[in-house]
């Protein structure tokens, strides 16, 4: 039997399937506003932008409908979530509750490690904000996230905010695009981090605060006149 080392047969990187790739195409569209609230997705139509077949094209709507981005509507089909302020004042509600608890916790375990790994999710959010945003910007937040979740040991938090999370990213990307914010979101998670480096963890619970009430206000004042302005049109 052949025992020579076998590490240039492994595959490092399992390739994407049409439809994960479909699904992340759709995803980032959806966030990002290309596909805006209420917009109905015609399923020929999503057919020749992404260039796969209709079957492809309905199972990446199905998981985006898991996911609380898209809505199947009575003779419409499918159409992309209406996200209102109702929706995302819980959102921001059981982040705050469960992002300041995980952030303390984590603040007050935090080792070398975990601070290298808080540094560099930070280094990856500035490169990812320098290169125009994108999904980039949203995977970077997430692995933030997750560091200050796991370390806290906060496992069943952080698989609640995973499920929300496709939400979070869409408020995200609305209120990342507000230019009247007091302080960047990015300069937030800055202060969290520093927080949590500091091991301080009333200082971190309190920069999670910050953070989501600032955004929470910005998510508000926009979702509210976007309602309004639909009510006139």
């Amino acid at each position: 039997m052949h025992t020579a080392d076998d590490t240039d047969l492994k595959i490092d990187h399992i390739p994407q399937t049409l439809r994960e790739i479909a699904l992340e195409k759709l995803r980032t569209a959806i966030i990002n506003g290309r596909f805006k609230s209420g917009a109905r997705l015609v399923e020929r139509t999503l057919c020749d932008q992404l260039g796969v077949s209709r079957s492809v094209v309905r199972e990446a709507i199905r998981y985006l409908e898991a996911e609380g981005l898209v809505e199947i509507a009575p003779r419409a089909g499918p159409m992309v979530a209406r996200l209102d302020w109702s929706q995302a004042r819980q959102i921001y509600d059981i982040r705050l509750l469960l992002e300041s608890h995980a952030a303390r916790a984590c603040a007050e375990r935090a080792d070398a490690q975990t601070k290298a790994r808080l540094t560099d999710a930070l280094h990856a959010l500035d490169a990812a904000m320098s290169q125009g945003g994108g999904a980039a910007v949203y995977q970077a937040t997430t692995a933030f996230y997750e560091v200050i979740f796991t370390t806290a040991d906060h496992y069943i938090a952080w698989e609640i905010v995973q499920r929300l999370n496709s939400r979070i990213s869409r408020l995200r990307a609305l209120t990342l695009a507000a230019q009247d914010r007091r302080v960047s979101g990015p300069a937030r998670m800055q202060q969290i981090c520093q927080a949590i480096i500091a091991n301080d963890p009333a200082a971190a619970a309190q920069a999670v605060r910050d953070h989501l009430t600032e955004a929470a206000e910005i998510a508000r004042r926009l979702l509210e006149a976007e309602a309004a302005g639909e009510r006139e049109s």
